[in-house]
């Protein structure tokens, strides 16, 4: 099983894995149980872990990056039903969280998939960064065309019935 292959499901709890996917909908297994199901995308929305971010006083981090700093920290994960553990945990863990935008249960979701992924053995990996403008590879300009340029327009004759003074 691989980490890009992990959805949630809105209306649906816990953590799926894409099977295969059609224009109307997705073959998920659930990795909590292993059932198998399809899922309407006329009823439901399907959102890849790695593609969630996370807000925090800085820039938006990816969820992945929060799930690593969970795996590496030596603090217990709380319990998800109390928000003051919840909070005092993510300070520890992860202090740069914006707990104004972030709210319990999105912490509350964050130790639950956290702990469904570490009980599947799945390896959480940060999603690749983006190349930046300056290391792309430059355009090739050799087959450009030239740009056309519009001819000048001669200049109108002055009406007639007018006259000049």
């Amino acid at each position: 099983m691989e980490y890009n292959r992990i959805v949630a499901i809105t209306g649906l709890s816990g953590l799926f894995e894409i099977l295969s996917s059609k224009n109307d909908g997705a073959l998920v297994r659930s990795l909590a149980d292993n059932s198998t199901k399809f899922v309407a995308s006329r009823v439901h929305n399907l959102s890849h872990l790695e593609s969630i971010e996370v807000y925090t006083i800085r820039d938006n981090v990816n969820l992945a990056d929060i799930f690593l700093a969970m795996k590496e920290s030596s603090e217990a994960l709380p319990d998800a039903k109390d928000n003051k553990a919840l909070k005092a945990y993510f300070e520890k863990v992860y202090p740069d969280l914006d707990f104004e935008r972030v709210y319990a249960s999105d912490m509350k979701k964050m130790v639950k998939w956290f702990e469904v992924l570490r009980d599947a053995n799945i390896e959480i990996k940060a999603a690749e960064a983006e190349t930046d403008e300056a290391e792309a590879e430059p355009l090739e300009t050799e087959n450009v065309p030239e740009p056309v340029t519009a001819e000048a327009k001669p200049e109108k004759a002055p009406k007639k019935g007018k006259k000049a003074e």
